[in-house]
């Protein structure tokens, strides 16, 4: 029998609706499962879609799915510019949305690898404790600038100042630093793959053995 907590082991492809946070989904699966549970990137609590969990031995296998490309299908609100980048956050800036020409050469400066800052309601540790944590406590800090690399960018629809784009992005890549940038902010975000993974397979229930993932993504 594998010492408790390995098993069952694999990868578990979750489908993450709005509200909760990705770590109260890696708690619920890890209760349901028995099993220690790790994941492979994160999603803001407002945001849906692709997580990537490891269960059980695979958690060891972390370091191999870190680093995939992911997909997003975004909606950019470009009348207003947000503390977050994101609905959750305080209006900073009202904005004339731009027309879809002007849009269109603002997308085009975004694809391939660019430098912006990191959101301030994010993860990254500054001095040694999370960015979020310092922007709730309304401490402001100098958020670190990261390469990002934007692979694809389409611009599917433009009416009213939202601006529905998709997009293929680097691993550590920020939406909603683009969405600033672009000026504006995230109205909402939704991550459709990871590798080789869609969120059209997502099954809480489903493991996939570690040997098939692995192979996917080799």
């Amino acid at each position: 029998m594998p010492p408790r907590g390995l098993d069952p082991s694999g990868i578990i492809l979750f489908d993450k609706p709005a509200g909760p946070t990705s770590f109260a989904v890696v708690a619920s699966v890890r209760r349901r499962t028995g099993a220690r549970t790790g994941h492979a990137g994160t999603l803001d609590p407002f945001a849906t879609g692709l997580l990537l969990l490891l269960s059980g031995a695979a958690t060891r296998l972390q370091p191999r799915f870190v680093g995939l490309d992911k997909r997003y299908v975004t909606e950019i609100d470009l009348s207003a510019r947000t503390s977050t980048g994101d609905p959750e956050g305080d209006v900073i800036e009202d904005l004339e949305p731009p027309l879809r020409e002007e849009l269109e050469e603002r997308l085009a400066a975004f694809r391939g690898v660019v430098e912006l800052p990191v959101p301030a309601a994010s993860a990254v540790k500054i001095g040694g404790e999370r960015a979020y944590r310092l922007h709730r406590r309304g401490v402001a800090v100098e958020m670190p600038v990261r390469r990002m690399g934007v692979h694809e960018l389409t611009l599917e629809a433009y009416a009213d100042g939202i601006a529905r784009i998709d997009l293929e992005v680097s691993s550590g890549t920020y939406v909603r630093s683009i969405a600033d940038a672009l000026g504006g902010h995230c109205r909402s975000l939704r991550r459709t793959e990871i590798g080789p993974f869609s969120v059209e397979e997502a099954d809480p229930e489903q493991i996939i053995p570690p040997e098939d993932a692995i192979a996917r993504i080799s």
